[in-house]
């Protein structure tokens, strides 16, 4: 979730090497571009054009593996740092979850039933009511249908408002969704039940600081922590007492879609000019991709060395979306064009990220990004052909999970090879079918088995498009 790395990279690494290379970074700042690089204890040996060479490891910083091997997939959706207590099934009502989910759908009928005993007041049958909303919502959340899954946790807790179970998962749908002010309500209800509960603590920090309320967010994952230590709340708390810390001197701005800080050294007139440009790019990118966040996005503009401090990003990194946009501006004192496709980059993101409920793997989100910023593979293209004709593309389902841990040339063709997928996509159906796949990818089991249901093609087919795609576009 970040700005692409400069394409050359990609570009000088395909054209002045026909096989896939790695890079040794010396302490003196070097870089050397080598092959079947092995190391021991005293050297480093690689080959070269030259023939074998070898130095000595005192002189290496680090080795960069370019073997464009990606970390393994992994659910991409935002997770609040909690494990929510399920609702468990009294003894004796085992058969509830069994009749309410029948032939892979949800039995209404039967839901309708308990519903209506359970309004006599009956404890049982309030208890049977419960554990019937509590199957049906997970399995309808299991099916990407989170709204349904929301309607039934409301009915639940018609019968039993007080159910903390019940609130408490209700307010991690709503976190889901980026739905932060809505699930205060539901985890206020938990707490007046379970006033000691960390698990309420937890998502209650989570949900102000998804809501950019620093104060409230470190008070309750402090509460948290008194309550029950935690790993989780640890780092949670670490990394929002980061962000108050910088931010104490930051000025404020807001529009209807975006709350603005920026470091009292960015000039008013370029954060105004920023908002402008955000609110531009959320209208058009709400257009494109039939889909409007539900809250406010927080926009952060640091100093360079803010930036890194904070975020803990990569040398390659540009800007940041982990939620926040994190965007350095120093030295900048109006909206200029790199950074306009910045602020359009990183925007995109949270559209992507919300529209896809946050199940879009790294390559489809980075990039649509870049197309929606307007990138284009026209001075790749024949390096990206080149590469497919010598199977050098990485299949796509290695490039779902996070990039953060590749070097500059890696991330440098992860970034190429999206955009070109991407541009594939659009050209054969339009911007239309990157709306659908996002629908979809929010629903389906993986990303593979939703472009199959969206294109009707697989991961092996959509390569093979996106090579055609190359050549008939840029190459003839």
């Amino acid at each position: 979730m970040r700005v692409a790395p400069p394409i050359a990279i990609f570009v000088a690494l395909a054209i002045s090497s026909a096989a896939v290379g790695d890079t040794i970074v010396l302490k003196n700042g070097r870089r050397i571009a080598a092959e079947n690089v092995t190391e021991d204890a005293n050297h480093v040996t690689y080959h070269t054009p030259a023939g074998e060479l070898s130095i000595p490891k005192s002189m290496v910083a680090r080795i960069d593996h370019d073997d464009f091997t990606y970390p393994p997939a992994s659910a991409n959706r935002s997770q609040p740092p909690v494990s929510t207590p399920p609702v468990e099934p009294l003894p004796g009502f085992e058969d509830v979850a069994a009749l309410v989910v029948r032939n892979d759908g949800v039995d209404y009928g039967y839901l309708a039933n308990l519903d209506s005993e359970a309004g006599s007041g009956s404890a049982t049958a309030v208890a049977r009511d419960e554990v019937a909303h509590h199957t049906a919502a997970q399995f309808l959340e299991s099916k990407g249908d989170t709204d349904s899954a929301i309607s039934q946790y409301r009915q639940a807790l018609i019968f039993a408002p007080g159910n903390s179970a019940l609130l408490m998962n209700l307010a991690l749908l709503y976190l889901h969704e980026s739905q932060f002010t809505a699930a205060i309500d539901p985890l206020e209800r938990a707490r007046r039940t379970s006033p000691d509960s960390a698990d309420v603590a937890k998502l209650m920090g989570w949900a102000y600081y998804g809501a950019n309320k620093m104060d409230q967010a470190i008070e309750e994952w402090k509460r948290a922590e008194s309550l029950r230590p935690d790993p989780q709340v640890e780092e949670a708390l670490r990394k929002v007492e980061r962000d108050k810390s910088e931010e104490e001197s930051y000025r404020d701005g807001e529009t209807e879609h975006f709350e603005l800080k920026y470091y009292g050294g960015a000039a008013p007139d370029l954060a105004r000019s920023i908002l402008r440009d955000l609110e531009n790019d959320f209208r058009e990118l709400e257009s494109q991709l039939d889909y409007t966040p539900p809250e406010q996005i927080a926009v952060i503009l640091y100093t360079q060395q803010a930036f890194a401090d904070i975020t803990r990003a990569p040398g390659w990194v540009g800007a940041l979306n982990d939620g926040r946009l994190r965007i350095p501006v120093q030295g900048l004192t109006q909206v200029t064009p790199d950074l306009s496709r910045v602020l359009k980059h990183e925007l995109t993101h949270s559209f992507v990220g919300q529209k896809s409920h946050g199940r879009a793997p790294t390559w489809l989100q980075e990039g649509i990004a870049q197309w929606m910023e307007g990138r284009r593979s026209s001075s790749v293209a024949g390096a990206l052909v080149e590469a497919a004709a010598q199977g050098k593309t990485p299949p796509l389902a290695t490039m779902e999970g996070s990039w953060m841990s590749l070097s500059d040339s890696s991330a440098a063709f992860a970034y190429a090879w999206s955009l070109a997928v991407v541009e594939s996509i659009i050209q054969a159906g339009g911007v239309s079918d990157i709306s659908r796949l996002l629908d979809r990818v929010g629903v389906s089991p993986s990303c593979e088995a939703a472009v199959e249901q969206t294109l009707h093609l697989n991961y092996a087919d959509l390569n093979q498009q996106t090579a055609a795609y190359l050549k008939r576009a840029y190459l003839r």
